[in-house]
């Protein structure tokens, strides 16, 4: 298993890739959507199906970081016996 410290730079490399990847895809959607031959409706709604496993995996991806901090804040906070939401913050903070 990664470190957090060694998966999280290419997780978060992983997440600003796919945002763009969703970005640039639908901005082709939006600008492709006066083509009515089959063959770009048909392109198109490939399209339009890979964006939406693409959103669904990003909010999976995400949700997993979110977790992920959230389970080392914790871990943190009972290691370092941060009892207040002061001693919380104020280790957030801190630069090691």
């Amino acid at each position: 298993m990664d470190t957090p410290e060694s998966s999280s730079p290419t997780q978060q490399r992983l997440i600003g890739d796919l945002r763009l990847v969703i970005e640039n895809a639908e901005e082709l959607l939006k600008n492709t959507d006066h083509y009515t031959g089959v063959v770009y409706q048909n392109a198109r709604a490939k399209l339009a199906t890979a964006l939406t496993a693409a959103n669904e995996e990003l909010a999976r991806f995400e949700e997993e970081e979110l977790s992920r901090m959230m389970e080392e804040t914790r871990a943190a906070n009972e290691l370092h016996q941060d009892m207040t939401g002061e001693a919380r913050i104020l280790r957030a903070f801190q630069y090691h």
